[in-house]
């Protein structure tokens, strides 16, 4: 796409609001002509970073006065955007994608509404739905759950609230966190499919797609750069489905030569259940 001369362009008569406006996550082509209007028509563009956006302004030959806002941003701040909005147009963007999407901005919305002022959507671009759609794995049911916990216990219980949820599962992570969530995932998972995008749109894109365990092989000294989603298929319709005695069994058969998270871990990989629920099982068993 040809990108308009935004300088020489009249400006655009729009209604008075707060307008939520997608913006590229990597290739600036990829910028929507409505999204370049009204960035154009903007009194004011509320930003994550200024420097981000500053890039993407330059690039449509525009120069805008910029508020910085993100969740930790002051009162006064959010006063100010929001008075700006009820007489003119407030456009707000993050630095990539769709913004309040794993992003800052919700406080701000429900504000606005509160106060009477319009919210205006202007769609475009989105990483998660990006890579779903390039991943391979059923895209007919899926749960977006932003980033896991960074530390190591949460993001196993966070998964593991997960576990029977029938539906594709996306996630977006960092490249140095990347290789310990895998690891996570295949034990608390099980055998799944999954993917890992990174680079989306960008000269060095890449999906990288496996089992979870052998994603997991390949990450555990590996960091990747850049941005990455992480994509998991649902369950297995063909897993195999064990009752309370059966496992019960699996455990006990366990425990002869494993502690009880050992076991736990053993039997959850091998019937696709809930380790901690497992290990808890376990322990009862131990103790009788």
């Amino acid at each position: 796409m040809s990108v308009p001369d935004q300088k020489s362009a009249p400006k655009l008569a729009l209604e008075s609001g707060l307008y939520i406006v997608a913006t590229p996550i990597g290739n600036l082509a990829d910028i929507s002509r409505r999204a370049c209007d009204i960035l154009a028509a903007a009194d004011i563009v509320a930003v994550e970073d200024s420097r981000v956006t500053g890039k993407l302004l330059s690039y449509l030959g525009l120069k805008k006065r910029m508020l910085r806002h993100d969740d930790f941003a002051a009162k006064s701040a959010s006063e100010e955007i929001l008075a700006a909005a009820r007489e003119g147009v407030v456009a707000l963007v993050s630095d990539a994608g769709t913004p309040l999407i794993s992003d800052p901005g919700y406080r701000l919305v429900r504000a606005a509404r509160e106060a009477g002022i319009a919210v205006y959507g202007v769609p475009g671009p989105s990483a998660a739905i990006t890579a779903l759609s390039i991943s391979g794995l059923p895209t007919d049911r899926f749960l977006f759950a932003g980033f896991l916990p960074a530390k190591d216990k949460a993001r196993r219980d966070a998964l593991a609230q997960l576990t029977g949820i029938d539906a594709t599962l996306v996630f977006y992570e960092s490249g140095p966190r990347l290789g310990k969530t895998l690891g996570a995932a295949a034990e608390t998972l099980g055998e799944r499919e999954a993917a890992v995008a990174r680079e989306l749109t960008k000269k060095f894109e890449e999906v990288v797609t496996g089992s979870l365990a052998e994603l997991a092989a390949r990450y555990a000294s590996e960091v990747p750069k850049g941005e990455i989603v992480l994509i998991i298929g649902p369950p297995d319709d063909n897993r195999i489905v064990a009752s309370d005695g059966e496992l019960d069994n699996a455990l006990a058969d366990a425990l002869e030569s494993l502690p009880p998270a050992g076991a736990a871990k053993k039997v959850a990989k091998r019937f696709g259940v809930d380790r901690k629920a497992l290990y808890a099982r376990a322990l009862e068993m131990k103790g009788g």
